[in-house]
């Protein structure tokens, strides 16, 4: 027997294929999603009524929003800082210029960054 076959031989089994995958899938935290408060609707209102005014000028935003977890109940809160192209009014998402959407029904709040 070639010794490559001889060392297969004795190899480590493992009995339960994908337990560590499990346990370490369930030690993972997540955030709950908090529910927004009337007085933080209607500060993230308005601040979104200013911004659609100054998108010609694409200001810079700090944005903070949820993120679902795909895997299980629960996500986690970002940031995100950059320019704002649009506001989809159809699609309800906030643009950048980079690209990125968020969901404007993810949105916690809306910072209007100073202009330089």
């Amino acid at each position: 027997m070639p010794i490559q076959n001889r060392a297969a031989q004795f190899s480590p089994f493992a009995a339960l294929v994908g337990y560590d995958d499990a346990v370490a899938e369930m030690a993972r935290l997540t955030d709950r999603r908090r529910d927004i408060s009337d007085e933080e609707l209607e500060t993230l209102n308005a601040q979104l009524n200013r911004l659609s005014d100054m998108l010609p000028w694409r200001p810079e935003v700090e944005v903070e929003y949820f993120i679902a977890d795909a895997r299980k109940d629960g996500g986690s809160y970002a940031q995100k800082k950059g320019n704002v192209r649009t506001i989809d009014h159809y699609s309800n998402v906030l643009i950048f210029t980079d690209g990125e959407k968020i969901p404007l029904s993810d949105t916690y709040s809306v910072t209007i960054l100073e202009q330089k």
